[in-house]
C-alpha cells in the first residue's frame, strides 16, 4: 500500500509540471485560451507591485497580453522545474523583441532577455495559484538604459 501511494504521488506531481510545461507552451504560442482553460476559475495572482493578491482568470490573461503584446515574438525556456506536493516551482527564462509598449515605455526593438522564479499551486488539473518573481530590474534597464553616472 505504501508503494502505491508513492506511485500516485509521483504520478501527480509529474502531472503537474506537465499541466506548467502546457501552460507556457500555449503562452509561447500567443495561445491564451488555451491558457486560460488551465486555470481554476478564482485563479489568484501574486505578483509584485500589487498589494494585494489578484483574482481571476481575465486578470492574468490580461497581464499576459501585454506580455505578448510588447514582446510578440518572446521564446520562454524552461530552465529547470520540480513539483513537490500541489506545488511546481518553476526557473524561467525569457527572450524576445521589445515590439511595443511596455509599463510605459515605447517599442524599442532591443533584444531582451529575463528570468524568473514562479510558484505554482495546482487543485486538480488546473493552475489555481501563482507566485512570480521575474527580473524586471535586468528588463527594464535593457529597453532603457541607465546613462553611466559621469554623462
Amino acid at each position: 500500500m505504501g508503494t502505491e501511494m508513492g506511485t500516485e504521488t509521483v504520478n501527480a506531481t509529474e502531472e503537474n509540471v506537465a499541466l506548467l510545461r502546457a501552460a507556457y507552451a500555449s503562452v509561447e504560442r500567443g495561445d491564451l485560451d488555451a491558457s486560460v482553460e488551465l486555470l481554476t476559475e478564482n485563479f489568484i495572482a501574486n505578483v509584485p507591485g500589487a498589494p494585494e493578491p489578484l483574482h481571476g482568470r481575465e486578470i492574468w490573461r490580461f497581464g499576459t497580453q501585454t506580455i505578448l503584446d510588447a514582446f510578440p515574438d518572446i521564446k520562454i525556456t524552461i530552465e529547470e522545474i520540480f513539483g513537490v506536493d500541489d506545488k511546481v516551482v518553476v526557473r524561467v527564462h525569457f527572450r524576445g523583441t521589445h515590439r511595443g509598449e511596455f509599463q510605459g515605455m515605447p517599442a524599442t526593438n532591443r533584444e531582451v532577455s529575463y528570468r524568473s522564479i514562479e510558484i505554482y499551486r495546482i487543485e486538480g488539473d488546473k493552475i489555481a495559484e501563482e507566485w512570480v518573481a521575474p527580473d524586471m530590474i535586468s528588463l527594464m534597464q535593457q529597453i532603457a538604459p541607465v546613462p553611466a553616472a559621469d554623462q
